[in-house]
């Protein structure tokens, strides 16, 4: 989801959920969300076809 998509979601502010993004990237040593969604798919827990669900 893109920042703003999360912040009408969970409803914080929009700053908030950059700050979040950042730290949780800089965590895992990564550069940018698209570099998070390969990650993602070569470790596994995302796999082709899959669809995220607005709960």
């Amino acid at each position: 989801m893109s920042d703003t998509e999360l912040t009408t979601h969970l409803h914080p502010a929009e700053a908030t959920v950059k700050t979040h993004v950042a730290r949780a990237l800089a965590e895992l040593g990564l550069r940018d969300r698209v570099q998070a969604v390969v990650t993602a798919y070569e470790a596994g827990p995302v796999t082709p076809g899959t669809v995220a669900r607005n709960t």
